[in-house]
């Protein structure tokens, strides 16, 4: 079936760049259909559960939202490693673009129950696995390379934001910059095909205009962006919190020994509760943005609750298990801060003519940088929901600040730091190599020995051949870094301290660059050492980078290389298998069955295959003759029941031996 469908296709388009350009018209238009349906069926849910119910009795809406979300997860959609957005990011990075599409479906009605019943998430990362899905399926099912099938995903994803804000190029912006990692010029034109068709689609059915009525904007003078530069400083920290504070939740929900069932609708409790104080905090809030935006009739107070909500109950939300994004929420965040922080500017400065409004907009698209690290498109969001180039100004200022102190904060933004967790980094949408995957600051040596500058050469000399180093750093008589002394520099020595002979010029590094950067300049310079110093302060010293620290972290990383390829693999394996058959990582406990025993010897299911074993660093195939060692991990690929058998066997003694 799916061999003569590909046939077809290409005898009708007779050309691979016609078939791929057909293919991203059709996934543009059916992501388009598939958004705007996903959002009609959550808003026709959430008009007729919260129509039905009044005063206390909302608190139930999302309860039993969160119960029936927690049967669709365990028995439609089953157990995720990795969740919207960053799932994508993983399966253009590792997987050739190819992901499991027969659990969309399953996976929107689950956010359509979410947010109908009241679930503080956003509707964007949902519509993204719609279209990435549609532009993967079509890969798949025509037998498309690796690039070409990423490419479809990506214009999946931009249709669907194209499709969610009718911003079309904000959806182009966010499918390279973020799903890919990179602007390529071989997929821009396919990106940019789907992205209109979607938009062309949404237009027809739900007319031309953005997603929020956004007022006129006056950029009054340059009197202004200082304030919109203290707004960029108040986005970056709330923006880190934010993911910060996502990811701590799941920790502790995760931590939570009790069924997915009572841990979704414990979230909903709580959603609910809050929600009869501050009901602007129940679905997405588009329509509490709009009145931020249009009305100005929100108190300070109220908007600083909001913000506090959102951010609480959204990231409840998601750990707790309700399906959803954190787009969307990062939007209200930044409206609510940044019309709280417009209408104090107003009142403090009267004179200055200030929007509060503006600052809300600005504010959405600084904490929205701030997040998920895509500044450009931000940017390009917010300047295509007003469609007034004065805005651009104070917009790319704000963004630009909110981005620099979010990154100091936290390194990672919300989907890198889901894959981060599972031990995924990548770099321009491709995973890291060894060396840049460690930084300076995990490898260096800290609490060393240093050499005073009153310090005599006698001294010094004793130093070095106690410690066995080549060379120490020289200090002051505050502590700060002077330069180096070397063994080098003692034997060409004409003084008698280690003032008069160390070297004062030296490379330096610092804690938060790649060893890659760190190892390159040592070879340049020949060194074998590099002192650590802080960016803020290139004399306070924290540590020193040797020859065999860099080795050691090689080591190390190399180490994370082999078990993350391991992990890699299974995911790669993971989106070829139909859904029903279960793919899983088993550790062999010391004592159990599988013990010091051959494959052959180890009655393993028939539905059940060994793929992989890991072993003290290294990766292999495992045959008949292969003996099974404690500590071993198997990549277990089981149907039905099969699984829990060879669990039994890697864990418990004697298991049907």
């Amino acid at each position: 079936m799916i061999s003569k469908f590909s046939l077809m296709f290409e005898r009708i388009t007779n050309s691979q760049t016609l078939s791929l350009g057909g293919s991203a018209i059709l996934v543009g238009l059916l992501t388009g259909a598939g958004v705007w349906l996903f959002k009609w069926l959550f808003d026709l849910l959430r008009g007729f559960a919260f129509g039905a119910v009044s005063g206390w009795a909302v608190i139930l809406i999302p309860v039993l939202g969160g119960m029936v979300v927690g049967l669709v997860g365990i028995y439609l959609v089953g157990e995720e490693k990795l969740h919207g957005t960053a799932s994508i990011m993983q399966a253009v990075a590792l997987a050739g673009g190819r992901i499991r599409y027969q659990n969309t479906p399953f996976k929107t009605l689950a956010a359509i129950l979410s947010i109908g019943t009241g679930a503080s998430v956003g509707p964007e990362d949902p519509s993204v696995q719609i279209g990435a899905s549609l532009g993967s399926m079509f890969g798949q099912l025509l037998h498309m390379s690796n690039d070409r099938m990423k490419t479809l995903v990506a214009a999946g994803a931009a249709s669907a934001i194209a499709a969610a804000f009718n911003a079309p190029i904000a959806g182009v912006f966010f499918a390279l910059e973020i799903v890919m990692g990179e602007i390529n010029g071989s997929a821009l034109g396919m990106v940019l095909v789907a992205a209109v068709t979607s938009s062309v689609f949404t237009q027809a059915v739900s007319g031309n205009s953005p997603a929020f009525q956004v007022p006129a904007y006056a950029f009054g003078s340059a009197w202004e962006l200082p304030l919109y530069l203290v707004l960029g400083l108040l986005a970056g920290p709330i923006s880190a919190f934010y993911v910060w504070l996502l990811y701590k939740m799941q920790d502790l929900y995760g931590s939570w020994k009790v069924s997915q069932l009572v841990k979704t609708a414990s979230a909903g409790l709580a959603v609910g509760v809050v929600g009869v104080f501050l009901p602007q905090i129940f679905g997405v809030g588009y329509n509490t943005i709009g009145e931020i935006l249009n009305k100005n009739d929100i108190g300070i107070w109220l908007l600083l609750a909001l913000l506090i909500g959102k951010i609480v109950l959204t990231t409840l939300s998601l750990a707790g298990g309700f399906f959803g994004g954190v787009f969307a929420p990062a939007l209200f965040i930044g409206a609510t801060l940044g019309g709280a922080f417009g209408l104090l500017a107003t009142n403090l400065f009267p004179g200055l003519g200030l929007s509060p409004a503006a600052f809300a907009l600005v504010g959405m698209a600084a904490v929205l940088a701030g997040a998920v690290h895509a500044p450009l498109t931000a940017v390009i969001l917010l300047f295509e929901l007003t469609n007034d180039y004065r805005i651009i100004l104070p917009l790319m200022f704000a963004v630009a600040v909110s981005l620099l102190i979010s990154q100091r904060i936290q390194k990672d933004s919300v989907y890198d730091m889901g894959l981060a967790r599972h031990g995924i980094r990548l770099d321009r949408g491709r995973d890291v190599e060894v060396m840049g995957a460690i930084t300076v600051g995990d490898a260096m040596h800290t609490g060393g020995e240093t050499l005073p500058e009153t310090m005599s050469l006698t001294g010094a000399a004793e130093v070095l051949a106690r410690t066995r180093h080549h060379g120490l750093p020289v200090v002051d008589a505050n502590g700060w870094l002077s330069g180096i002394l070397t063994v080098q520099d003692i034997e060409h020595a004409t003084g008698e301290t280690v003032g008069a002979a160390f070297t004062r010029e030296v490379e330096v590094a610092f804690p938060d660059e790649t060893l890659n950067m760190a190892l390159r300049r040592m070879s340049i310079r020949d060194v074998g050492r590099l002192p650590v110093v802080a960016r803020e302060n290139p004399r306070k010293l924290l540590g020193i980078l040797r020859r065999t620290d860099v080795i050691h972290a090689y080591d190390i990383a190399l180490t994370r290389r082999v078990q993350q390829r391991h992990q890699e693999n299974a995911y790669r394996l993971d989106t070829l298998t139909p859904a029903q058959v279960n793919i899983s990582d088993v550790v062999i406990e010391t004592g159990a069955a599988a013990v010091d025993k051959t494959m052959k010897e180890i009655p393993f299911p028939r539905e059940c295959v060994i793929a992989s074993v890991r072993r003290r660093g290294q990766v292999f195939i495992p045959r008949g003759e292969t003996v099974l060692h404690a500590g071993d991990v198997l990549v277990v690929v089981a149907e039905g029941l099969a699984r829990e058998e060879a669990v039994k066997l890697c864990r418990q003694p004697d298991h049907k031996l």
